[in-house]
């Protein structure tokens, strides 16, 4: 059974066994296989079990999807290619033995090749690399204020003058109403 294994660092040995027709890959959890990472697409790509032959399918994901460097948008991955989602690998394993490769013959040193003509450039797709973590510089520095920050200025917290203002009155009103009271307590007088 096949079995796609990824390669980058921290996910690295990470697996997924190709057992179904047709497996959903991204970054939510609604997909078959989900890989948490920020340059997948929440879905990303589809990969169909045609008999023998692996079929990847792009599900027009922001990052691409790339077979050993070049972008497509559907092909046959084949065993020893490796497969990018984003800037996730991965390579596939079918479970047969990798053979080693042969060492080139020992053969005369080859003459020197015609200079040929400059090859075209490939052009560069518009991949979006995603920064993590952050820089030693930021490490250095850590919680250090800037110079100059002073937090007695413009920050500083101000008078809350209504509140002030507010209270004043309502002593005033309640001795004004005590007095009333007392006042109106006096003119009634005593029972006789």
């Amino acid at each position: 059974m096949a079995k796609l294994v990824i390669l980058n660092q921290g996910m690295t040995g990470r697996t997924f066994e190709l057992n179904v027709e047709r497996t959903t890959v991204g970054r939510i959890e609604e997909n078959t296989f989900q890989i948490a990472d920020a340059s997948v697409s929440s879905r990303h790509a589809e990969i169909l079990l045609r008999g023998p032959e692996i079929l990847i399918r792009d599900l027009n994901s922001t990052n691409g999807t790339f077979i050993n460097g070049e972008k497509v948008s559907e092909a046959i991955l084949k065993p020893g290619q490796t497969l990018r989602f984003g800037q996730v690998e991965l390579k596939i394993d079918d479970g047969q033995p990798q053979a080693a490769p042969a060492p080139a013959p020992a053969s005369a040193p080859a003459a020197p090749r015609p200079p040929q003509a400059a090859a075209p450039q490939k052009q560069v797709d518009a991949t979006m690399i995603i920064p993590r973590g952050v820089s030693l510089e930021q490490l250095e520095q850590g919680g250090a204020r800037p110079t100059g920050f002073d937090t007695n200025t413009i920050f500083a917290k101000k008078k809350n003058k209504t509140n002030r203002y507010f209270l004043i009155i309502g002593i005033f009103v309640g001795v004004v109403i005590i007095g009333l009271i007392i006042y109106a307590l006096n003119q009634a007088g005593p029972a006789k």
